[in-house]
C-alpha cells in the first residue's frame, strides 16, 4: 500500500489548541474534528508543507515550529502524518478550507481522529516532562 506524506499543525495557546471541523466533502475524514494539516506535494520538504497549508488553511505564517511526532493514519488512504508544534504566528486565522476552526482544552480536545489522540497525549507528556514544551 503506497504511504501517503501529510504534515498537521497544533497552533497551541495557553492550555488550548486550534481543531479544525472538516467539510462532508473532504475525501479522507469527512465531517470529523481533527488536527488541521495536508499532504506533502512532490520534492516538498515538510517544512514547506507546513508554510504551503498553513497559509491555504488559516491565512497564516508560523513565527516558529517545533517537530512533534509521526503517525501513520489509515484512512481512505494510508497516510504518515508529521505532526508540528506552533506558539507564534503572523497574521489572523481564518477557516479557509475546513467547514470551521475553534479553540478547545488539550487536555479533552474532542478530535476523532485516533493519531490525533495520540499527537495530543505526547504533547502533553513533553510538556509535562520539559516544564515547557518549546523549541529545542
Amino acid at each position: 500500500m503506497e504511504v501517503h506524506q501529510c504534515v498537521s499543525f497544533l497552533l497551541v495557546t495557553s492550555d488550548q489548541v486550534l481543531l479544525e471541523t472538516r467539510t462532508m466533502d473532504k475525501a479522507s475524514d469527512p465531517g470529523m474534528i481533527a488536527i488541521p494539516g495536508g499532504h506533502m506535494e512532490t520534492d516538498e520538504t515538510q517544512k514547506q508543507t507546513l508554510a504551503r497549508e498553513l497559509e491555504e488553511e488559516l491565512g497564516i505564517r508560523a513565527l516558529n515550529s517545533q517537530y512533534l511526532c509521526s503517525l501513520y493514519h489509515p484512512t481512505s488512504e494510508l497516510q504518515l502524518l508529521h505532526y508540528y508544534v506552533i506558539f507564534e504566528w503572523h497574521g489572523e486565522i481564518q477557516s479557509l478550507e475546513a467547514e470551521s476552526v475553534n479553540w478547545y482544552p488539550i487536555g479533552n480536545a474532542p478530535v476523532a481522529v485516533e493519531a490525533d489522540r495520540l499527537a495530543l497525549k505526547e504533547y502533553q507528556r513533553l510538556a509535562a516532562v520539559l516544564g515547557k514544551f518549546s523549541d529545542c
